[in-house]
């Protein structure tokens, strides 16, 4: 029996379910059932004349379907709010900051609809990332003038009008260093009250104790004896990944690109190179064994499982049991169209289930076979499935950036990333739809997302 997938907005009128089952042989048969079952969706989906209303789309499967678009047994039929649409009421909202190459977008709405730009804030400058803290509300920016280097700072209610944003102090090289930041790439919270930590380019780590307004440079990191055989990658020598260790600040691991994974039990006093595993297949194959050439795109840890992490690298995808020093192949032999790629999420409250978005390959960074697909794992990479509907599937060929890839953290989760396009796409049910959320922005190079209390 072909089952119908509900977004976000609809469940409420139809007892809290995500998905029912539904007889019929054609896609409007099915929705009419689909009301006689819940009385309370009627005139929701289908018109008066038996139609699809104006501002929905239905997908079976992968594809746009219509009223009469006929369905098989085990058929999965999608219900998508069309972007021009309006959502449900009590949606919940959720703020979307987008870093762009034109400045900072406080996208603000209902999860599932259309984001209205509540702000734009350093207009033409580069905006690498953009967070807020939850615990403090302080919402971060990292600003690269192009005149005047990269810069961090942070307001309160980046959406007021009104919002004043402070420089943030101390985010560079001590003179001893012989360094200058080129590009702060990640702002993240860590365990302790008040601590930050940031990334930066050349590869460094810098640590906030009083909730980032001043910073200090991790000197363990820097002065690693290593260093000085780091490799940069394609993007520079750069810090873009820190993963704290739930309930222990002392234990934290980076990945730096192209000098791999780093770990610390001792709060950036020593680390340990985390790179077992991993195959640098950009290496020629007699040098893998001693290069220290190690390109990780992205890497996130389990919050519920902090000895579990995943990483994007720069051809293949993988995940580590035991806390960023041994990694295991997740992507070979999988559905994945592609093992190249750059951004990872995953559901924070799931540490089997992991999302990417494929990349044809380095020389090559579009989408594969011009359809946009996120794929998703639900059993710790041992397979992979395409999440499609409502996403363009044909001459679709878009690049998403490492930091361009977030969620909400709600329940379901909410999915959200840009496009060097512009585009904004975002999901309310954990991928299953998918709808624009903006478009027409400047190319989108970070993307987070937070609710809206």
């Amino acid at each position: 029996m072909p089952i119908v997938y509900l977004p976000q907005t609809l469940r409420q009128l139809a007892g809290g379910a995500e998905q029912v089952e539904a007889a019929g042989a054609t896609v409007g048969e099915a929705l009419r059932q689909l009301e006689l079952a819940h009385p309370r969706l009627a005139g929701w989906v289908l018109d008066e004349r038996g139609g699809l209303r104006r501002h929905v789309s239905v997908f079976v499967n992968d594809s746009l379907a219509a009223a009469d678009s006929p369905l098989g047994a085990g058929d999965q039929v999608h219900i998508v709010p069309a972007i021009s649409g309006g959502a449900a009421p009590d949606a919940g909202e959720v703020e979307v900051l987008a870093g762009t190459r034109k400045g900072l977008f406080v996208l603000r709405g209902a999860r599932g609809g259309r984001l209205r730009v509540a702000a734009r804030r350093f207009a033409g400058q580069p905006v690498e990332y953009a967070v807020r803290d939850p615990r403090s509300g302080w919402c971060f920016a990292s600003v690269t003038h192009g005149q005047f280097g990269p810069h961090l700072f942070r307001a309160r209610s980046p959406e007021a009008p009104d919002a004043i944003w402070e420089q943030a102090a101390g985010l560079a090289f001590p003179a001893d260093a012989g360094a200058a930041v080129e590009r702060i790439w990640v702002v993240e919270p860590g365990i302790e009250d008040g601590v930050l930590w940031a990334g930066v380019a050349p590869a460094a780590l810098f640590r906030s104790a009083d909730g980032g307004g001043s910073w200090e440079l991790v000197r363990g990191l820097w002065d690693e004896p290593s260093r000085p055989e780091w490799q940069a990658g394609f993007g520079g020598l750069c810090l873009h990944s820190i993963c704290p260790w739930p309930g222990e600040p002392a234990r934290l691991a980076i990945g730096i690109s192209s000098a791999g994974v780093w770990v610390t039990e001792d709060g950036g006093e020593s680390w340990r190179r985390g790179t077992r595993g991993l195959v640098p297949r950009y290496v020629p194959e007699e040098a893998r064994a001693t290069t220290t050439s190690f390109c990780v795109h992205k890497m996130l840890r389990a919050e519920r499982e902090p000895a579990t992490l995943y990483l994007q690298f720069h051809g293949g995808v993988y995940r580590s049991d035991d806390a960023g020093l041994t990694w295991h192949d997740i992507a070979s032999g999988t559905a994945l169209p592609a093992d190249f790629g750059f951004p990872i999420v995953l559901d924070p409250r799931d540490p089997a289930r992991a999302f990417v978005i494929p990349l044809v390959a380095d020389a090559d960074r579009v989408t594969p076979e011009g359809r946009l697909r996120v794929y998703e794992t639900s059993d710790r990479g041992a397979s992979w499935q395409p999440l499609a509907a409502g996403l363009p599937q044909q001459d679709c060929w878009l690049t998403i950036l490492r930091q361009a890839f977030g969620h909400d953290g709600l329940e379901p989760l909410g999915l959200y990333f840009g496009a060097e396009s512009g585009d904004l796409y975002a999901s309310p049910d954990g991928g299953r739809t998918w709808s624009a959320a903006a478009t027409g922005l400047p190319p989108i190079l970070s993307v987070r997302a937070h609710p809206i209390a």
